[in-house]
């Protein structure tokens, strides 16, 4: 009687262990994407972990706290910001420039920003503070100022417009009703606040 014989089927091929930079990039997605879902106080460390498939102990390498991976997370996240819309019009500027907004304030990092901003306690926010200013407040404002001063220069703005109150109008009441009336800033909501809250502030005053 012969007896069979049983080979092994050929084993698979691992996957190639990620290290350097792409390990890191794993991570740091994984660590937006947990933001963006479950928030600052749902994401863990083991989480981050998983969902970059490899160890905990190959995050807390880089980053020995979740608030130092966070803060390197929303950095590695942030969009790159263009030079301002230039459509023709201060009007045209502006809403091109609240829908560019609105598509970053929903986008994976716009989530993960919320999430810090709205749950984190005071310390803890002070820890990202440089992160959310230079990399998001200061961006935004400054190309603000390039369609008001864009503006000025067409004679559709009256010069004493271009002040910090002026600027700060656009990103404090999307990120007010945003978080306090739910809203999600549909075209028209867009360009009903250009047209009764920024046009009448920029208009000169005989117009």
């Amino acid at each position: 009687m012969v007896t069979p014989r049983w080979t092994a089927a050929p084993a698979q091929a691992a996957s190639p262990r990620r290290r350097g930079v792409v390990l890191e990039r794993a991570i740091l997605d994984a660590a937006l994407e947990q933001l963006s879902t479950v928030g600052w106080k749902g994401l863990t460390m083991e989480g981050v972990a998983a969902g970059a498939q490899t160890g905990k102990a190959a995050v807390y390498r880089r980053w020995p706290s979740k608030e130092d991976l966070v803060a390197d997370a929303l950095q590695s996240g942030l969009p790159p910001f263009d030079a301002a819309p230039d459509l023709g019009t201060v009007r045209a500027d502006l809403v091109a420039l609240c829908r560019r907004a609105r598509d970053a304030m929903y986008s994976r990092l716009g989530s993960a920003l919320r999430s810090v901003i709205h749950e984190c306690d005071p310390l803890q926010v002070e820890r990202f503070h440089g992160v959310i200013v230079d990399g998001v407040v200061e961006p935004v404002v400054k190309l603000l100022r390039e369609v008001v001063e864009r503006g000025i220069d067409r004679g559709e703005v009256r010069p004493d417009a271009l002040n910090s109150y002026v600027l700060d109008v656009l990103p404090a009441m999307m990120m007010y009703r945003s978080k306090m009336c739910g809203s999600e800033w549909a075209d028209q909501e867009l360009d009903e606040m250009v047209d009764r809250l920024m046009m009448p502030l920029l208009r000169p005053r005989d117009s």
